[in-house]
């Protein structure tokens, strides 16, 4: 099977052709790449509990593995999962040791996933990344020139009751020495502002500060911004907003303020950084951009020589590309890489395109992939004899991303949605279209529709109830003007007949009861990274939701089919129900969130 190339030092011409002439050769050979994959797996895994419990002792060709395994969900490998996670170290998944679990932002039963992985999927993450640059070398030269200014961050981390680390994919990633021991000296494009001190402090608030600290003084070498998400850059930039004035004066005097880097390894590093600045009068040129009044096009005016900002604007993403645009003066946005705690998946070769015309080609070494066909389609539950190979999609049709990989997962399906939009030699191209069952995000949370109504339903058996009132109808909204983003709920109000006026304070309450009720991933992300805001309840007069429903029919909706949606988008039915609100209500504090708290394997972790 091919190789990622690694004779050739990195960041040089070499390099960067026996890259390019690598994705052209397993894009070519798709088919018979995945072949290869899919057996190397099961041969890695003879001994795995769970291949033996199917009938697959031995056997590792595509036609037995196709008869034999189910297409599953988490919920029908998480048995397996608890006992990996309780300890058991015997082949339960994978013939190779488990070395940590990955956690997915995706939710079951209101927490995070635990992906199993091994420790050569770290290597295989690293060269996935080692393909980005020179793709991007191709589409904009000289990004060896100069320095890339990234907001990354970890988040917390735990052990499950048998040992093993549990912590999100890009905080292992970052905590890896891949990343930590990366050879910036030899790879130039491994060349970022932000020390990795900095960007491996766990204080998300000193973290950011650094990072951006980092980042001006390096204004002038850096030629590409970014961030994991749309959101967590807009976070960054809305942070310079509110605290240019003390970065400027901790420019201008040399050090940071100790009272607000309190790490000591964070502010030694940025301390260096700080000294070896050599632009003359840098804080007063800061000043007088971020002190103009107004910000649009801030980050050309601040980084003057940037290219282009490096974040991910698909999926539930793409609602921040207006204020992206608004910061940036209107500089490219570009998706370079698709990936997920499963495993990475593949890359944008055309990452200059609008937004809009993202795909990522799938990279057939990286796992094997299947597709389940018709996902919007309804009838009977599908099952293992309905997915098709990586070749076999069909242009403009769209699936659901199904993957084996390395680490134990087998017919897995990732909950994605990806339409087909073109192909690389034989290996096909996909926009993303969703996230399967996915009505309210605003960072790295995911809510689905049945967490939302049990949300609900909480808040009102609790609070409402008391009163002889009831929610009517509902739906929600994911407001990203306001820094950070925050969920917005309207409810429609069924009140007594005795109703005296339901304090503010029950509302209050009802906001908190919807947050406590939420997933941890959305917990941590109000109580802990702050990168969510407070959620609002808004009240709206009687028979809104009835001008909803006569507005979606003067659109075409069926009388007969319509059903109220649980998450509304488009701006014209947000300012109708806008129009309507009575009284908003905020939560009154953070919901509950303690890092590592969960039942794994049948033990808790505090």
């Amino acid at each position: 099977m091919p190789e990622a190339p690694k004779e050739a030092p990195a960041g040089s011409a070499e390099a960067n052709e026996r890259a390019l002439m690598f994705i052209e050769e397993v894009t070519e050979r798709a088919d018979e790449v995945q072949r290869r994959v899919l057996t190397e797996i099961l041969s890695h895994s003879t001994e795995a509990e769970y291949l033996l419990r199917h009938g697959l002792a031995g056997r590792t060709d595509r036609e037995s593995f196709k008869r034999h395994l189910p297409l599953v969900t988490y919920e029908d490998l998480q048995p397996y999962i608890n006992r990996i996670a309780a300890g058991d170290s015997s082949p339960v998944l994978c013939g190779r040791p488990i070395s940590e679990f990955l956690t997915s932002s995706g939710t079951s039963g209101g927490e995070r996933k635990l992906m199993p992985t091994i420790e050569e999927e770290m290597e295989r993450r690293a060269a996935l990344y080692a393909l980005l640059m020179p793709v991007m070398d191709a589409h904009v030269p000289g990004l060896d020139k100069g320095k890339g200014m990234y907001f990354l961050f970890v988040k917390s981390e735990a052990r499950t009751p048998g040992g093993l680390v549990a912590r999100p994919v890009l905080t292992s990633y970052y905590k890896s020495k891949y990343f930590r021991d990366r050879p910036s000296n030899a790879d130039p494009y491994n060349v970022y502002t932000s020390p990795t001190e900095a960007v491996l402090c766990p204080d998300s608030y000193q973290s950011m500060y650094a990072q951006l600290l980092c980042g001006l003084v390096h204004r002038r070498s850096v030629l590409r911004v970014g961030a994991v998400f749309a959101s967590g850059f807009i976070r960054a930039i809305r942070f310079l907003e509110n605290n240019w004035e003390r970065l400027c004066r901790d420019i201008r005097r040399g050090y940071p303020d100790p009272d607000t880097i309190t790490d000591a390894s964070v502010r030694e590093a940025v301390s260096k950084v700080l000294k070896a600045s050599d632009e003359p009068g840098l804080a007063e040129a800061i000043e007088a951009e971020c002190g103009r009044g107004s910000w649009e096009g801030i980050i050309k005016r601040v980084w003057i020589n940037t290219k282009y900002i490096d974040v991910i604007v698909t999926g539930t993403m793409s609602q921040y590309v207006p204020t992206l645009d608004f910061y940036s003066g209107g500089l490219p946005l570009t998706c370079t890489m698709y990936g997920s705690s499963e495993c990475y998946f593949g890359l944008n070769l055309n990452p200059m395109c609008k937004p809009t015309d993202v795909s990522y080609t799938l990279i057939p070494t990286m796992a094997y992939f299947e597709f389940l066909p018709n996902v919007n389609n309804g009838g009977s539950s599908p099952s293992a004899s309905d997915l098709v190979d990586l070749v076999d999609v069909k242009l403009g049709q769209e699936y659901e991303l199904v993957v084996t990989t390395y680490a134990g997962l087998y017919r897995y399906r990732v909950g994605d949605v990806l339409r087909v939009a073109g192909f690389k030699n034989r290996a096909p191209q996909f926009k993303f279209v969703c996230r399967k069952n996915v009505v309210l995000s605003i960072d790295s949370d995911k809510t689905d529709e049945v967490e939302l109504q049990n949300a609900v339903k909480n808040a009102v058996v609790n609070h409402l109830e008391p009163f002889g009132a009831s929610v009517l109808e509902y739906t929600s909204y994911a407001e990203t003007s306001s820094n950070p983003g925050h969920y917005v709920l309207y409810w429609e109000l069924r009140l007594g007949t005795t109703q005296t006026e339901i304090p503010a304070a029950v509302f209050e309450d009802c906001c908190l009861t919807m947050e406590e009720s939420l997933n941890s991933v959305y917990r941590q992300g109000r109580a802990a990274d702050k990168s969510i805001g407070a959620l609002e309840l808004r009240v709206v007069e009687t028979g809104t939701f009835d001008k909803l429903m006569d507005y979606a029919i003067s659109r075409g909706a069926s009388i007969n089919q319509y059903k109220t949606p649980r998450c509304v988008k488009y701006e014209p039915i947000v300012e109708l129900l806008n129009g309507k609100v009575l009284k908003c209500f905020f939560s009154p504090k953070c919901p509950k969130w303690v890092a590592g708290h969960k039942q794994w394997g049948g033990g808790s972790q505090d």
